[in-house]
């Protein structure tokens, strides 16, 4: 706080510091600690020395962030700078020094979305049509994780929650349990549909010769309950092995559900129904996805866009 000790009020800069002290009492890592302190010495050094803590409102931190913006730093950087403060005036408020937090009545800086990276259709294809490579330790099984994942639209936790008795074939269905306990049916046909019977038969064998008994559907080649942290690591070494990106996850699978159907002339409202979206504005980031596509292709082939 050398910086801040030079321009502030004594008052801040005693209460800065020990703000940056009692992080290490709360086992912040070392990253934090250093970030807030160069969050913090700037706001320091934006009070002055006039400023003291009654004098700062809301408008007056919103005045903080719009100085940052104008030199220069990114909305992710003002919207840490604002996390900064607010944890600050949390800490002021349980010492007394504060009677009222003006940090709460600022919001935080829109922040672009991010838009995942969506295999495309030739690379999924590629990977369900083919074997299944030597790092799949249980083939039948993985196949038809990739499978419900990719052809449901299921979450991790969705796909490992699966029960046998949550699957109707006759009406080639599959009950799914979501977010909320909210329960929903998914299609069970085609190829998803022959990826499960084919691991019914070998799950039989598995649990044969463990001599165990499984409700859920997923299971280790030990016969226990597959874990969404297992499912996670199996996902990413076929999808790695199959020389799609190292940032493949179970979710990319269902963004890429929800991204082709919609591609290929799905209503937004079947997807939301089908993924389990309760806001249908939550669906149509996949909208957003497909118009980043049709760039893609528009900024690689036409003439007038080089």
């Amino acid at each position: 706080m050398k910086q801040a000790t030079l321009q502030t009020n004594p008052e801040i800069t005693k209460a800065l510091r020990k703000f940056l002290e009692s992080l290490k009492g709360k086992n912040a890592s070392e990253h934090t600690r250093r970030a807030y302190l160069k969050e913090l010495t700037r706001f320091a050094e934006f009070l002055g020395p006039e400023m003291r803590w009654k004098h700062v409102d809301h408008v007056f931190i919103r005045s903080f962030l719009s100085h940052l913006h104008e030199n220069g730093l990114s909305k992710v950087s003002v919207a840490r700078a604002l996390a900064a403060v607010r944890s600050l005036y949390k800490w002021l408020a349980r010492e007394g020094i504060v009677q009222q937090n003006p940090a709460k009545l600022v919001a935080t800086p829109r922040l672009p979305g991010k838009l995942p990276r969506v295999p495309t259709l030739e690379e999924m294809n590629g990977l369900l049509d083919s074997e299944m490579p030597e790092q799949a330790a249980f083939p039948e099984r993985d196949r038809a994780i990739f499978e419900l994942l990719y052809g449901c639209g299921l979450r991790n936790s969705e796909l490992t929650g699966i029960d046998l008795g949550d699957i109707d074939y006759a009406n080639g269905v599959i009950l799914i349990c979501g977010k909320g306990k909210k329960q929903r049916y998914v299609p069970l046909e085609g190829q998803a549909e022959e990826a499960l019977k084919a691991y019914m038969n070998a799950r039989r064998k598995v649990l044969s010769e463990s001599g165990k008994t499984a409700r859920r559907l997923f299971i280790n080649r030990r016969g226990g309950p597959l874990t969404s942290r297992s499912v996670a690591r199996i996902v990413k070494q076929i999808a790695i092995a199959r020389g799609l990106p190292p940032d493949v996850h179970p979710h990319t699978l269902r963004h890429a559900f929800g991204t082709h159907m919609l591609s290929e002339g799905a209503d937004l409202r079947a997807i939301q129904e089908l993924l389990g979206h309760e806001r249908l504005s939550t669906t149509q980031k996949y909208t957003q996805l497909s118009i980043r596509q049709i760039m893609d292709v528009y900024d690689r082939t036409h003439p007038r866009a080089r």
